[in-house]
């Protein structure tokens, strides 16, 4: 587990990392892990272990009958099983977790565009059951969700097509594309997407996470190798350990802790036998979602070239949302497509709909069309949200005739530099490139998540917080995901708020004045 002293390595072994090359050392400029004071590290420890102490005086009050246990209780016939869950999971759930639970899983009941409607509801027994009141929140601004080029939305004229699509074919195809799933409309998207990227062909899935976990596995196997950062998605690590190869992770962003994992398996080999891997596998995203950073592809296309590796890019939250036409990061760097093998990304973000695709060479896409169980035995994608990609997808290209497409592009480029600078002028701690539209913003000891949440919501503002295990105990955070539909007085009224319950709550932790670099940015 990592924790601030640890995050002040990384810092400065980004730093030396950048001193490689020209273009490293300014992309190294432009992303922020800024290390919070050792104070702020005591008092979080301090924090969880209070609560932690607390818990165990509250499990040893129900043991003996003085406080009512809410969780399911085992028979008396299961007493001697073992436990289904690890006994530490599910203390934290019920001891610390429930403490905070009203502010995750909040019933939304309207678009999830820029503003959105919430049920409201209260808990009569500490969170752990709720009941609604009947009332609705309305126009609260929505600064959690994925919505990056503002196409999940409810426009008559834009979504004409998706209800004529609804009309033609329906709404669930019932079959899997390797039987009669197989329609007209997946293929016009499987050229588009191609197109869209640069890649020779593409083929699309129903379900993003399964992309991933399920494509993994049709491309390495048992005596492959898979490197892979250390804070990969879910999603990748699940295809992984599914594919059965060997699976050695580096240090985040870290071009050294790689190649010295290339070096090792160039030259050591297969465990025992030491015989050459069948392949080698660099598993990578565009841009973290909880750490907010972009991934240092010019360098890790080199090391991949170096060492006759193959490339695995995730692209779920890069695609659409950063280069220049919305190209992801190929764009932003300036390589070509083609250097990457496998191009990977979802529609659940930047096109407003659901879904994955897999691009690259046509060998590659067609010899996943017979081998991806995700291909051979998923229902094929609903025609409507297939259209609705299509849709999303030519008004970025502006086939349809319209700027409206490379417009939301620009906007949530300035939307994302002028959040991201705002916050940092204010004093908080956020992490990342000042190019991701997902902002990180520290908030560290754990009574502060809740008070934080609460109070924004108070002010008609929906956000994010994420704590552990999902982020290091001591990197507890809000999430902020920017959204081209955001309108300048949206963010204004936010960072308003930010401003006030920054001082209010103690969250102006940063102790850094921006560059002159960053504020030209």
């Amino acid at each position: 587990m990592r924790d601030i002293r640890l995050r002040s390595l990384f810092c400065r072994t980004t730093e030396e990392n950048g001193k490689s090359n020209g273009v490293a050392h300014s992309w190294s400029k432009r992303e922020s892990f800024e290390q919070a004071p050792m104070y702020v590290a005591v008092l979080t420890y301090l924090g969880f272990g209070i609560v932690t102490l607390f818990g165990y005086f509250r499990d040893f009050l129900r043991a003996v009958g003085l406080e009512k246990c809410h969780l399911a209780q085992e028979r008396d016939e299961q007493k001697d099983f073992v436990p289904l869950y690890q006994d530490f999971e599910n203390f934290y759930t019920r001891n610390l977790y429930m403490r905070v639970r009203d502010n995750w899983n909040r019933p939304i009941c309207s678009l999830p565009g820029p503003e959105f409607d919430l049920m409201e509801r209260v808990s009569d027994d500490y969170n752990w059951t709720f009941r609604l009141t009947g009332r609705t929140i309305h126009n609260v601004i929505n600064m959690g969700s994925y919505n990056y080029l503002g196409f999940a939305e409810n426009n008559e004229k834009f979504l004409q097509p998706v209800a004529n699509a609804t009309k033609e074919y329906g709404i669930g195809v019932c079959s899997t594309r390797q039987e009669m799933g197989n329609l007209d409309i997946h293929q016009e998207l499987e050229e588009l997407v191609a197109s869209f990227l640069g890649a020779e062909s593409a083929m699309t899935f129903g379900m993003g996470f399964a992309t991933n976990s399920m494509n993994i596995p049709a491309l390495v196997s048992r005596g492959c190798l898979i490197l892979s950062d250390e804070l990969n998605h879910t999603s990748l690590i699940l295809g992984a350990r599914l594919s059965g190869a060997t699976i050695r992770v580096f240090k985040h962003n870290n071009m050294q802790s790689l190649e010295k994992l290339l070096k090792e398996a160039i030259m050591g080999g297969q465990p025992r036998t030491h015989r050459p891997w069948r392949k080698i596998l660099i598993v990578v995203e565009g841009i973290y979602s909880m750490e907010g950073s972009i991934v240092r592809l010019p360098e890790i296309v080199a090391l991949k070239k170096k060492y006759k590796a193959y490339l695995y890019l995730d692209e779920a939250h890069s695609i659409g949302a950063v280069g220049a036409t919305g190209r992801g990061v190929t764009q932003l760097f300036g390589l070509d497509p083609s250097d990457v093998d496998v191009l990977m990304g979802t529609f659940t973000k930047s096109f407003g709909a659901a879904g994955g695709y897999i691009a690259g060479k046509k060998e590659l896409v067609d010899y996943l069309r017979a081998h991806s169980h995700s291909a051979a035995y998923a229902t094929a994608m609903s025609p409507p949200v297939a259209r609705q990609i299509i849709r999303a997808m030519k008004c970025i290209m502006g086939l349809d005739g319209l700027t409206v497409g490379i417009q939301r592009v620009r906007q949530l480029a300035e939307n994302t530099r002028y959040f991201r600078r705002r916050l940092q002028e204010l004093g908080f701690i956020i992490y990342g490139s000042q190019d991701s539209p997902v902002v990180p913003l520290l908030l560290y000891m754990p009574g502060k998540v809740g008070a934080f949440s609460r109070a924004m919501l108070e002010r008609k503002i929906g956000v994010v917080v994420v704590g552990f295990p999902a982020t290091p105990i001591t990197e507890a955070r809000a999430r902020f995901c920017v959204s081209s539909a955001h309108t300048r007085d949206m963010l204004d009224k936010v960072l308003c708020s930010l401003d006030e319950l920054g001082d209010y709550l103690g969250l102006k932790f940063s102790r850094r004045k921006c560059t002159q670099f960053e504020l030209d940015s």
